[in-house]
């Protein structure tokens, strides 16, 4: 147990004997599993999962969108989602018109910057595959968004991603740690990444990430930064340029803003901030508190940043949004080691040479 990792903070730690309790029933349900006394259904459709073994913040939505990118203009794309704090339930198709309180920030995202990829949500997704096959029979590929614990599904292709900041070889069982799934768990993957790498790794750093992280003979593993792009105005999509006159605040609900406070300590002459709970569904009130906080910073030139992910959740706001400076601050994938084609020919041929799942 490394109590070193930086999540696992002190008042984590009395609760030990919580996470021993959590990491034994992980492990019963896993072993269950592997003895086929609860059972893995395969679909005779591509599945590409994209997971982690812990409780967020290590870059799934980045990755999704990065294999939509990739993908969409070849194929009949589907992402479905658990629609994680949606205000419905069951199954949903996102259509003309649907918000993100129906179906979650994170496929409300998706179905804005993809208009032509299907998105659904469903927290049983052995019944919403079947339903979205209904609904849209032409869909040829699949990707489960954050569905690498739900084993009562076999997909073809599981992707597992871990934080270059907190690698699931150092992290222990939730509430102590972050873990949900047990680090054995990893060996089920099919691609390992570890993702929010230093873009500029060195070629002996990524050798001891390999042997700390011991990839199987059938896994691949690759290494993965972040990359933002140029702000865009939340309504207009107005783009801006970032400059080291500019104050900044930062308005966000995401598991981890540590990356992203970073970047703007790096590109803003100074930046405050306002940060929710992961998920945080925008009320009025929060909307003033914003617009207070932002009034109290006395640069002449500032503006206000937030991710994508926090845009679709305050977009309600339209018609209070339009004269202020609000901007969205997108988010891209950037594999290291010129390792991004090899990635995409990995999924392109697991598509094109799709069998049935044992």
């Amino acid at each position: 147990m490394n109590f070193n990792a930086p999540l696992l903070r002190p008042i984590r730690i009395l609760l030990v004997p919580f996470s021993i309790l959590y990491g034994a029933i992980v492990w019963l349900r896993n072993r269950l599993y592997d003895k086929q006394v609860l059972k893995s259904t395969p679909f005779n459709i591509p599945l590409i999962c994209v997971g982690n073994l812990s409780a967020g913040g290590t870059g799934k939505s980045p990755m999704v969108e990065f294999l939509l990118k990739k993908l969409h203009n070849n194929y009949k794309m589907a992402v479905l989602s658990r629609g994680y704090k949606r205000k419905t339930k069951g199954y949903s198709l996102a259509r003309p018109g649907t918000n993100a309180l129906e179906i979650g920030d994170e496929p409300m995202q998706f179905h804005i910057k993809f208009p032509d990829v299907t998105i659904a949500v469903g927290e049983e997704r052995i019944v919403a595959i079947p339903q979205l096959l209904h609904d849209k029979p032409e869909t040829q590929v699949i990707i489960l968004d954050d569905a690498f614990q739900h084993r009562a599904v076999k997909a073809g292709m599981n992707i597992v991603l871990t934080d270059y900041n907190n690698l699931f070889t150092r992290d222990w069982y939730l509430p102590t740690g972050d873990l949900r799934d047990e680090k054995a768990s990893y060996k089920r993957a099919d691609v390992l990444i570890v993702t929010k790498c230093p873009p500029a790794l060195s070629a002996e750093e990524r050798q001891q990430l390999e042997m700390e992280i011991k990839p199987l003979a059938h896994q691949r593993l690759f290494l993965s930064s972040i990359r933002y792009g140029q702000p865009y105005h939340i309504i207009t999509k107005e783009p801006i340029q970032l400059a080291p006159e500019l104050e900044v605040l930062l308005v966000s609900g995401i598991a981890n803003p540590e990356p992203l406070k970073k970047y703007l300590h790096e590109v803003a002459d100074t930046y405050y901030e306002l940060l929710y709970s992961d998920h945080h569904i925008f009320s009025i009130d929060d909307l003033r508190e914003i617009q207070k906080k932002f009034s109290q910073i006395q640069a002449s030139q500032k503006l206000i940043i937030t991710t994508e992910k926090d845009a679709v959740r305050l977009i309600k706001f339209e018609q209070q949004l339009q004269d202020l400076p609000l901007y969205v601050l997108p988010i891209e994938v950037q594999f290291l080691f010129s390792e991004e084609p090899v990635f995409t020919e990995l999924m392109t041929k697991f598509i094109t040479g799709f069998k049935l799942p044992a």
